[in-house]
């Protein structure tokens, strides 16, 4: 009997080392072809999040670890969002919604990502459907608020006159 639950349990830590290791050992997936990315939001009818980040930044960090792998690696929010992070400081070159190459810097300033972490919740076309979330204050209720505004961003995205939001999390044109 406990040689078998030991087993379940080596099975179970190999299945997640395995689901982890899908992502880069825990990255958050770049957000290199923003265009590309939001053809696909379109198609699949999700919106997209966008983390802007820092390398120098550990709250940054901190919201990979505790929430955005996490929420990659169980696989329940497939069906529910795009999630990309764009690197500010480090002068990497993305592909932007209009097809034009320019420094992710740019993007984050046209979304006035002045801080980091910034996450910015916006459709196939780039243009923001939530209110955006600045920093981790509270991690004991940021999952929750995040997952809010998932909510609020998918039912924005399949129902665009809905007036609906979740937990606080209003759309972008309520602000």
């Amino acid at each position: 009997m406990l040689l078998r639950l030991y087993k379940a349990v080596l099975r179970g830590c190999a299945f997640l080392c395995l689901a982890a290791s899908a992502y880069g050992a825990g990255d958050v997936p770049l957000g290199e072809d923003l265009r590309r990315d939001g053809q696909q939001a379109i198609e699949r009818q999700l919106p997209m999040l966008l983390e802007f980040s820092a390398a120098t930044c550990l709250e940054c960090r901190q919201l990979e670890r505790e929430f955005l792998v996490p929420m990659l690696i169980s696989g329940e929010y497939t069906d529910k969002i795009i999630i990309r992070r764009l690197l500010v400081d480090s002068g990497t070159q993305v592909t932007d919604f209009d097809g034009a190459r320019k420094p992710a810097s740019d993007v984050a300033s046209r979304y006035r990502a002045w801080i980091t972490p910034t996450l910015v919740f916006i459709d196939g076309q780039g243009r923001e459907i939530t209110e955006r979330m600045v920093g981790i204050n509270t991690p004991e209720l940021f999952g929750g608020y995040l997952d809010a505004c998932i909510d609020t961003a998918l039912l924005q995205i399949r129902d665009p006159d809905s007036t609906t939001t979740f937990a606080g999390c209003s759309a972008a044109s309520a602000q």
